[in-house]
């Protein structure tokens, strides 16, 4: 037993230098592993897609879906380009205005629609509503003017579609 304890104490930094390489190794074996199952599963859902029987034929097939996915990204590009062409000739502001055309008819009975696009042309219809019957105008708009008169509430209507379009922007 004295010589085991002799034989150790003798030997005891070359026991701890080899102790620890041990478990050195251990531990870089165990990261190796961890990162070795972390690679298998991206592997495995990397080729899980493809029906190929190679790296080749997957990587074919790979590409071929890029190519598939880009073709509809250059569709859907063009698509929301022509919409957005398309989006400038529609109506986007309005505006409505109610007011009384006459001191002796009450409730706001009147009324100004004003309907632009995003280059202001459209056009402002004019309600006017009286005891003895309604009239209603409609006056072109071209960029925000017109070669009509426009009245007062025409105007405001204007206006006020021009400034619910800048609230949306």
């Amino acid at each position: 037993m004295d010589f085991l304890n002799r034989t150790i104490q003798i030997n005891l930094l070359d026991l701890i230098l080899i102790t620890s390489g041990f478990f050195v190794v251990f531990i870089i074996s165990l990261y190796n592993s961890f990162k070795i199952k972390i690679f298998s599963k991206k592997q495995e859902r990397f080729f899980r897609s493809f029906s190929g029987s190679n790296i080749e034929d997957s990587l074919n097939c790979f590409l071929d879906r890029v190519e598939e996915v880009n073709n509809n990204s250059i569709k859907l590009e063009n698509h929301c380009k022509e919409i957005d062409r398309n989006l400038i000739k529609c109506f986007q502001k309005i505006g409505v205005v109610r007011y009384n055309a006459f001191e002796n008819v009450g409730s706001d009975l009147s009324f100004a629609i004003a309907l632009l696009d995003a280059n202001d042309d459209g056009f402002v219809v004019n309600g006017v509503y009286s005891r003895d019957g309604t009239c209603t105008y409609a006056k072109p708009i071209n960029n925000g003017e017109t070669k009509y008169v426009l009245s007062a509430e025409e105007m405001q209507a204007i206006d006020v579609a021009r400034k619910t379009a800048k609230k949306l922007q």
